[in-house]
């Protein structure tokens, strides 16, 4: 039985991951450059056309600590990615369709909850791939 539905939408979800550890790096250099970002959205406030209200909301951003947002953002994507494709491996040559299911719905809940909804799409994505792996069985052959 070919498993071409389930690893495409893998292949599609863990795109979706890539994505998430892009945003996550974004986020982590952003913490990590606060100072330079300011500077530079401080200097260049009259091109950019800010208003005072609107400068007021950019240094509240800045001040907002969020403690392990950054790293978790980059390493729980990476984590999916890689269960992804232990998953999608699991599934060529419908080897152990069963335990590629599980990974897949296993890294789709736990990542959602984790994130609280941030990678909904690719969740979903695997849930639904896991869902397929679960519930499609091979045709059996009726001897007479």
């Amino acid at each position: 039985m070919k498993r071409t539905a389930e690893v495409t939408l893998g292949i599609i979800g863990t795109v979706f991951y890539v994505f998430s550890v892009l945003i996550g790096a974004l986020r982590l250099w952003m913490e990590n450059n606060k100072d330079y970002l300011y500077d530079f959205i401080t200097e260049n406030q009259n091109e950019m056309e800010f208003t005072a209200d609107d400068m007021d909301i950019i240094q509240e951003a800045f001040n907002l600590n969020l403690a392990g947002g950054g790293p978790l953002l980059v390493i729980m994507p990476i984590l999916a990615i890689i269960l992804g494709i232990v998953a999608m491996v699991l599934l060529k040559g419908n080897k152990n369709p069963i335990a590629a299911g599980i990974i897949f719905i296993a890294t789709g809940v736990i990542y959602v909850i984790v994130t609280l909804g941030g990678g909904i799409l690719s969740g979903i994505l695997f849930l639904i791939a896991g869902i397929l792996c679960l519930a499609r069985k091979p045709k059996t052959l009726i001897e007479e």
